[in-house]
């Protein structure tokens, strides 16, 4: 129970933005109370008043002029004005509420799912290496919306079914007591039901989610791999594996079906009964003259008014069980911590001078996986650095270091003579032009993936960059120029004008340091050269760490820094 309530908490205070909203739903959802106990009124008046001799209920008898009440005629024309007023009302009320909890519901979910995409950005490289890509993106898309399940369309009916259930109690009570404590005799066998069945169900829900996003993890990984998969033939095995994992889920959500269709029938049941011990009284009651057959009608009516309302605060009990799994998993998300932090005195930096130190770098993923091992040398202002090795040598982990994708086990790197943990860390970054052997266009134009090197650069900044990138003359070749979509990861481009590019979008950022991480592996000997020459216009008076496993593409380089086994040798000169 603690923990619920801490998780409601946690979800209140994400909706505080909405609180207004929430209450304009809640009161509105109250409006069905009063219209709830009008609907079994017309059945009264035309029983009791209209057909036998029973005088109007006090309060009505006083709102309706002489003339109608003593007509019966008259009095029907009324008890079937009731009737349509109150179903037009009851109309009006369910639209208005639907409208305001579809608007208040879609916007808290985008708050939340905008709120989980922006933490997980902010996480550390290790993070999403360890989980993948899946995982969260299920639960920014499929988690993040039981901020609406849980607020929206499960605690406000459940409080507007709180307060119809007492309105109807204290009418029944008036009209008589005994058949209000044996229609409410059911209680406690509800009471039991959700305490047996909601612990259940959330733990089988927090599995179905778990299938789910392996199942989506499938998905993504069979599709971003599609050349090799049919260059292998493997359409088949990877079926199976898909299917594998959703047979796994349907299992569970039979199993989940298994045990809320039990639910709702221990729920029928036991309302069944109430309503049948509740008719065997009334009638020996109206038997004995101790209650009209018009508040029979009238109590019998109110009994469905009240076992709505209960079996809407036991289902919604146990409906919220899903929604309760994945506010957990959405905050799990939230809770995990970056493991790159900030510091509160970080030092503001506008742009570097690039004069670079390794002292005693070590780093290791885990205890168990050292990568680096006590690597140290200078790199001053404007020095072209060499990075060789053979592969898994950790040339790339040493580079992710110098960006603070990761922090050293051991050791300190300073630029201009501060360590890097003591910088603002978006500044930091913005020191840096990064071009990586695999090349990261996003699913736009040439110009937008040019321009994601600097926000707000205008057309022209967009085509110098592609000019001294040497890619203005492919680009303007295309039917489209600089508009020509790039496709999904750049795909509907060659790996040559890709990498091309990839170098605008360096050029227009200008960056006091860049790094080239194999930026001429897979490309031909011709394109190399058109990349390379284009890669010595951008290095100039930049500092530069340039990565590659031949030493002819080194050449260009002041000084040559080689790791092998996390270990590092020096070899002075080009």
């Amino acid at each position: 129970m603690a923990a619920h309530l801490a998780l409601y908490r946690r979800l209140g205070a994400y909706a505080r933005p909405y609180w207004w909203h929430i209450a304009g739903i809640l009161l509105l959802q109250l409006l069905s109370t009063p219209l709830a106990l009008l609907v079994p009124l017309p059945l009264k008046i035309a029983v009791d008043t209209v057909i036998g001799s029973k005088p109007l209920p006090s309060w009505l008898n006083a709102l309706l002029p002489g003339h109608i009440v003593t007509s019966p005629t008259k009095l029907l024309t009324v008890a079937a004005g009731i009737l349509l007023a109150t179903a037009v009302l009851g109309s009006l009320q369910e639209l208005t509420t639907d409208l305001l909890q579809t608007y208040t519901g879609e916007k808290l979910s985008q708050d939340f799912r905008s709120r989980l995409f922006r933490h997980v950005q902010r996480l550390s490289l290790s993070y999403h290496d360890t989980r993948g890509t899946s995982d969260s993106t299920y639960r920014i898309q499929y988690d993040a919306p039981s901020i609406q399940r849980v607020l929206v369309d499960g605690l406000i009916p459940l409080c507007g079914a709180a307060v119809t259930l007492v309105a109807m109690i204290y009418v029944t009570v008036r009209i008589d007591w005994r058949l209000a404590i044996v229609a409410l005799s059911v209680s406690p066998v509800l009471f039991v039901l959700v305490r047996t069945f909601g612990p259940r169900l959330r733990r089988s829900w927090k599995e179905i989610k778990k299938l789910d996003s392996s199942a989506m993890g499938v998905v993504q990984e069979v599709l971003a791999s599609v050349r090799v998969v049919k260059a292998f033939g493997r359409e088949d095995r990877e079926h199976d594996r898909f299917l594998a994992q959703s047979t796994r889920r349907v299992r569970r959500e039979v199993d989940v079906a298994a045990l809320q269709g039990a639910f709702d029938a221990f729920v029928g049941v036991a309302m069944a009964a109430g309503s049948a011990a509740a008719l065997l009284i009334g009638v020996r009651q109206v038997r004995a003259g101790h209650l009209s057959l018009g508040n029979l009608l009238l109590v019998m009516a109110y009994l469905q008014q009240i076992y709505k309302p209960l079996k809407t605060l036991s289902k919604k009990t146990v409906d919220l069980q899903s929604a309760l799994a994945s506010a957990d998993r959405a905050f799990a998300l939230l809770d995990e911590l970056p493991e790159v932090s900030e510091r509160r005195d970080a030092i503001r930096i506008a742009r570097a001078r690039g004069d670079l130190l390794f002292l005693d770098v070590s780093f290791a993923y885990d205890p168990d996986r050292p990568v680096l091992h006590r690597i140290s040398f200078a790199a001053p202002p404007g020095t072209r650095v060499g990075i060789r090795g053979t592969t898994g040598a950790g040339k790339s982990t040493l580079m992710g270091l110098l960006m603070r994708f990761y922090d050293p086990t051991g050791g300190v790197i300073r630029l201009d003579g501060v360590d890097l943990p003591d910088y603002h860390l978006a500044d930091l970054r913005r020191q840096f032009a990064l071009v990586l052997q695999e090349q990261v266009l996003f699913s736009s134009s040439i110009a937008e993936n040019i321009a994601y090197g600097r926000e707000g650069a205008s057309r022209d900044e967009v085509f110098e960059a592609a000019r001294l990138a040497n890619a203005y003359d492919f680009i303007t070749a295309l039917p489209a120029g600089f508009d020509t979509p790039v496709g999904e990861r750049g795909m509907r481009l060659s790996g040559g004008e890709r990498q091309r590019i990839s170098l605008a979008r360096a050029f227009l950022k200008d960056a006091p340091i860049l790094i080239l991480d194999e930026p001429t592996s897979s490309v031909d000997v011709k394109t190399e050269a058109v990349i390379m020459e284009a890669m010595q216009r951008l290095m100039k008076g930049r500092t530069t760490f340039m990565i590659a496993h031949r030493l002819d593409t080194l050449a260009v380089c002041d000084m040559q820094v080689e790791i092998e086994k996390g270990w590092t040798v020096f070899e002075s000169g080009s």
